[in-house]
């Protein structure tokens, strides 16, 4: 095997099984906002890394990104559930099925994240 994919393989390898000290989360929904966070933080110019923060975590957000990306590319999410993850995730916050004007998207966000949250289990970022 040449040495350029046997690196990437431990670099798969890496991301697909968390390590020792990492944390995972403890839902879906704690995973969507860190990485939404960290989205922001990139967005205004800050580095993020699994390992910074108060813990470290089993993954980097372009994980769950990935992992989302797939469930749209397999049509078991639309556009609709991505606009609302990435709207509510802004906001650090989920919309609130007891608000009349967001009962809408509180539907949308609970099944995306329900559909998200296998991807993330199998991958360890989720807690079983």
């Amino acid at each position: 095997m040449p040495l350029a994919a046997r690196q990437a393989c431990t670099a798969l390898r890496h991301h697909a099984c968390p390590g020792p000290l990492s944390q995972p989360f403890a839902s879906a929904e704690d995973a969507w906002l860190w990485t939404m966070a960290a989205l922001i933080a990139r967005r205004e110019g800050a580095r993020h890394s699994t390992n910074e923060g108060r813990l470290p975590r089993p993954c980097e957000p372009d994980d769950v990104i990935k992992c989302l990306d797939t469930l749209y590319r397999q049509r078991r999410i639309d556009l609709a559930h991505a606009r609302v993850l990435r709207l509510w995730g802004e906001r650090q916050t989920p919309p609130s099925s007891a608000i009349a004007a967001e009962r809408h998207d509180y539907g949308l966000w609970i099944e995306a994240l329900e559909r998200l949250a296998w991807p993330l289990r199998i991958k360890g970022i989720v807690a079983t």
